[in-house]
């Protein structure tokens, strides 16, 4: 008689009591997972299918606790390769059912293992889609999840520190996420089945990547185009920016308020715009080079999160299923006339682009990487690399 081996990734995770407290004193109790512990944070919900992993590890979820509505979470496991960033700054996670054990080739560790050592707190076994329809009717609460082996919890301390909790608004915490230090990107370019991340040997384009919580495979798309980047902390100045000698300019995604990161943000990036050197901004970038153009952003009721929301182009008039993380947005009257709006939500009609008229300078409000999600809007690297590349000195510096 043989015994099978069990897999590493295969072990049954152990669970424990655990409970999700919300500012308005609603209590769900569910079943803990991931770090025992507390945390705290905004509570928001993402209606991706898949990429569960990619999107747990956007720095743009700093802050945040994520309320899957997908119930069935954990059965691609996770791998070395899926990650968006070094550190894992979301600060818990709120499942449906029970992690599904993983089944897939790429799979090296169970979601609830993965979790216990990035120290990031869980909750299941609640209700996800009674909790997703209060999100939506009174938008993102504060709340606290608490997750302990003895099951004992504080209610009225764990709904203390909630109320007191300060929240996203008026919050920066673009300088939390971003690099200390100048780097440049190792030039690996997006993953491909069979083959995974092929090194980038051709660096013709050098671009500078402002970390406002940057995604990693927004910097392998960057690869794919022949780009040498060179990643700067949020706060670099214009004129150390320019010392670099880019041909281009990208303004990354990024977490909290872009009015509070706009402080030291605004004017680095009106000199950046006034060098003429072309502009792409995604997510916060967006939001950050609107208020540079004298625009205004607000907190959204909802926010938009997930890999299906529909986006019109209103140039094109086609419409872009996209994937997108945010909770602000840029307010349509405060755009000036020599402003552009390219792209609208078809959700809500919020603005998801803009286009400076007379300047090779865009953003998007969505994620055109497509980590994760779909790829409708690759185009938008390869526009921006034609305004570089029609913009670029004939001369490398």
């Amino acid at each position: 008689m043989t015994t099978k081996r069990k897999k590493k990734n295969s072990i049954k995770p152990q669970f424990s009591p655990a409970i999700l407290v919300l500012e308005n004193r609603s209590i769900f109790k569910g079943i803990g997972l991931g770090y025992q512990g507390n945390a705290t944070g905004e509570i928001c919900f993402n209606t991706s299918l898949t990429g569960y992993q990619e999107i747990i590890s956007d720095p743009s979820y700093a802050g945040q606790i994520i309320n899957f509505t997908f119930p069935h979470i954990g059965n691609v496991g996770t791998n070395n390769e899926d990650l968006e960033s070094n550190k894992i700054w979301t600060r818990g996670v709120i499942f449906n059912s029970e992690i599904t054990s993983p089944s897939n080739y790429r799979s090296l560790k169970n979601l609830d293992e993965w979790l216990k050592k990035n120290k990031i707190v869980g909750i299941t076994g609640l209700d996800t889609r009674s909790l997703t329809n209060f999100i939506r009717d009174k938008g993102a609460p504060k709340g606290t999840i608490s997750n302990n082996k003895k099951g004992i919890f504080n209610i009225k301390k764990l709904i203390n520190i909630s109320i007191k909790w300060p929240g996203l608004n008026g919050l920066d915490l673009a300088k939390d996420v971003t690099t200390n230090k100048t780097y440049t990107w190792k030039g690996l370019k997006t993953w491909e089945k069979g083959k995974g991340f092929k090194k980038n040997k051709k660096k013709s384009l050098r671009i500078v990547a402002i970390d406002y919580g940057i995604k990693k495979n927004i910097l392998r798309y960057f690869s794919n185009y022949d780009c040498e980047v060179k990643v700067v902390p949020c706060n670099q100045t214009a004129d150390e920016i320019l010392q670099l000698k880019p041909n281009g300019i990208f303004l990354s995604n990024g977490p909290g308020d872009p009015a509070a990161t706009g402080k030291y943000a605004i004017q680095t990036v009106k000199k950046l715009i006034n060098s003429n050197l072309p502009v792409f901004g995604i997510c916060l970038g967006h939001q950050i080079l609107a208020l540079a153009l004298n625009g205004k952003t607000k907190k959204m009721k909802l926010g938009h999160r997930g890999a299906n929301h529909p986006v019109k182009n209103l140039n094109n008039k086609k419409v872009e299923i996209t994937s997108q993380n945010h909770g602000f947005e840029v307010v349509k009257e405060s755009l000036s006339k020599n402003i552009q709006i390219t792209h609208k939500s078809l959700f809500d009609n919020s603005i998801e682009g803009i286009k400076l008229k007379n300047k090779p300078v865009f953003s998007v409000q969505y994620h055109p990487e497509s980590n994760p999600g779909p790829q409708d809007s690759h185009y938008l690297f390869s526009n921006f690399i034609k305004d570089v590349k029609k913009y670029a000195k004939k001369k490398r510096y």
